[in-house]
């Protein structure tokens, strides 16, 4: 998706003429279905004015202009790629980030801090960030790396209010190496930035590259437990971008010092949804692993640490725990603990071999270890004996006096890339009210309600066939019984003449060839033959997922939202004392916010599919605008 493509004189003339930030602004209404943020439409008023003098300045003529141009299944935006052609007639192009900075300090390894949003923040360095940029379309998008002639791809920053120091912060000794690779300019480098593209981008091509780049039917992003073994034997890593990156590089630090100093830290990352807390978490266990850091990943997932054991293999399945494993540790054990999915911390731990300690669960893994990582999303505790929301770390953190980090992720990477998906399933749920009231259904993540159980049993069947990943999944609104005498499961799940079973539950005997342990539903290829619920689910990822809302959950119009604990067979959800339906809420925007590419719903109650079917519209595709200077502004997937 894009908010703007056309021609280099076609951006000077809307740029020059003043419409070049409406044009974006209606575009972005279009595309997200909500006016863009002030800030924003005055930053690409500015911004794009000052790159368009720069584009003036060099003669270019017949290049092909992209902007706000979104990097494939994330929610991220490129400012600007041009493309051409240089000397040797080889398709290039350029991406192009531009900050309306004025002044910056250094930072921590690839950060730096400059005033933003009314504070001084960690950034990343301009010339980090775009290269991740670049490093990511090199990986993702298939114009750039697939057959005989692959798009060259470079780029750089543009800082044009920015007039640096002798001895400038921006352009210190520890950036060095990423500003050669992506240069970046400042406001008295107009002459200097003009060479640089005409270097690359000598002859324009009338947009020809451009459409190269915007018929590129992207790839899938890599899938996360697929490449777990690559990332802990130190192949390389899935990219990172932005906050991800400052994230990440604040942990590699933090642990650094706390293994020279023994000083003790705690990083707090919070995100949604598909913001690539995982990813990140597996970046830190391969990089910390090879720096010989003695790293543990450890999740509140059985299902995540018994898949990510097999995958790993032996010897790298000994890093990996559940956040019971350290009752009987001793001081300081670990250097690094990097705990996902740590939403699901419990008050106390259980475990089968070892006496209960008296301490707190969070209690002991501080003792456990010098650097803690908990990576949460609050909106993710599904049972009443989870407590492990970002505030009860940081009040923890601030009794144990440790030093403290918190971070927010905010990209989208999964949902292909829609954050407006997980906003929409939020405020649909009346979790919490936000900007996207209503799904369009020309989105480029596929959300679909069908109108029976066998439909959805197709349709995920149908993307396995094709070689996408998916699984069935529903909320626990029937009886989960054990195996059989024979290892064969009881189809519990019975919808009319539609009849399913759950997954294997564990530790309840042997298993019919064919059948996978619970704990592998999700990674092993027959666990499509059984129905998931959340706590199998929880913490993967799918190209597709089918998800059964049962009527443990209703939505009645005058009352909006109903809990209805009499079908609900989680026993320790029923019986939680408090609000029932903020629970089942929760499972659900977990369970609808598993997949890559698309979603395909079946409601058991059918006032509940009414509502939700009135929550969505179809919009246009194209948003025409005037085509007196013959500016392209379809935003589209």
């Amino acid at each position: 998706m894009r908010l703007y493509a056309g021609s280099s004189e076609e951006f000077i003339s809307d740029s020059v003429h003043n419409r070049i930030a409406d044009r974006l602004r209606t575009a972005y209404f279009g595309a997200y279905r909500r006016e863009a943020a002030p800030s924003e439409v005055s930053s690409w008023r500015n911004s794009l004015r000052a790159l368009s003098l720069v584009f003036q300045n060099g003669g270019f003529r017949e290049h092909g202009v992209l902007l706000e141009y979104e990097l494939p299944l994330t929610s991220k935006r490129l400012d600007c790629m041009i493309t051409g052609r240089d000397n040797l007639l080889k398709d290039q192009a350029v991406v192009i980030e531009l900050k309306q900075w004025e002044k910056c300090e250094e930072g921590d390894a690839d950060c730096v801090v400059t005033f933003m949003g009314g504070n001084n923040r960690d950034v990343l360095h301009p010339s980090v960030q775009v290269r991740q940029y670049r490093r990511y379309l090199a990986d993702f998008q298939p114009a750039f790396y697939e057959g005989e002639n692959p798009i060259g791809l470079t780029a750089c920053a543009y800082l044009h209010n920015y007039t640096p120091d002798n001895e400038d912060p921006l352009f210190a000794p520890r950036y060095e190496s990423y500003v050669k690779e992506c240069p970046c300019f400042t406001g008295d480098d107009v002459e200097r930035l003009t060479d640089f593209l005409r270097k690359t981008i000598v002859r324009g091509d009338g947009q020809e590259v451009l459409s190269r780049v915007l018929d590129g039917k992207f790839r899938p992003s890599k899938k996360l437990l697929e490449h777990i073994g690559g990332l802990l034997e130190g192949k390389p890593e899935y990219v990172l971008l932005d906050e991800q990156l400052v994230a990440y590089e604040r942990v590699l630090a933090a642990a650094r010092e706390g293994h020279e100093h023994r000083k003790k830290a705690v990083i707090l990352i919070r995100g949604g949804p598909g913001t690539g807390k995982s990813v990140i978490a597996l970046n830190l266990m391969a990089q910390l692993s090879r720096d010989g850091l003695n790293a543990h990943y450890v999740t509140g997932s059985r299902a995540f640490t018994a898949t990510l054991r097999k995958i790993v293999g032996e010897a790298a399945a000994q890093q990996c725990h559940n956040f019971s494993s350290y009752m009987q540790a001793d001081p300081n054990w670990v250097d690094v603990m990097v705990c996902d999915e740590a939403h699901r911390m419990w008050e106390k731990s259980r475990s089968r071999q070892h006496k209960a300690t008296g301490k707190l669960q969070i209690e002991e893994l501080f003792d456990a270890s010098k650097v803690l990582v908990f990576f949460i999303d609050d909106r993710q505790t599904v049972r009443p004996d989870e407590v492990g929301t970002a505030q009860y770390v940081l009040d923890f953190a601030g009794r144990s006096h440790c030093q403290t980090y918190d971070y927010r992720l905010e990209a989208q990477f999964r949902c292909a890339g829609s954050a407006g998906f997980v906003s929409w399933i939020e405020n649909t749920l009346e979790i919490e009210r936000t900007a996207n009231i209503l799904w369009n259904t020309n989105d480029k993540f596929e959300f679909k309600i069908v109108d029976s159980p066998e439909a959805i049993d197709a349709a995920i069947r149908t993307k396995i066939a094709t070689g996408d990943t998916a699984r069935l999944v529903a909320g626990f609104c029937w009886e989960w019984s054990d195996p059989l005498a024979d290892g064969s499961l009881i189809e519990d799940v019975v919808i009319g003449n539609f009849r399913r079973s759950w997954n294997a539950k564990s530790g309840k005997g042997r298993l019919k060839r064919g059948i996978p342990r619970e704990a592998l539903w999700a990674y092993d290829p027959r666990g499509v033959d059984q129905i998931g619920c959340v706590y199998t689910a929880q913490g993967f990822e799918f190209d597709y997922v089918g998800v059964i809302v049962g009527p443990d959950l209703v939505y009645r119009p005058g009352k909006g939202w109903v809990g209805q604990r009499e079908n609900s067979f989680d026993t320790v959800v029923k019986r939680a004392k408090g609000d029932f339906s903020s629970l089942v809420k929760n499972t659900y925007r977990v369970l609808f916010s598993r997949a890559m590419k698309g979603c395909y719903v079946y409601f058991v109650d059918k006032e509940t599919e009414t509502f939700f079917r009135s929550r969505m519209e179809r919009a246009p595709k194209e948003y025409p605008e005037p085509t007196d200077q013959g500016g392209c502004l379809a935003a589209e997937p």
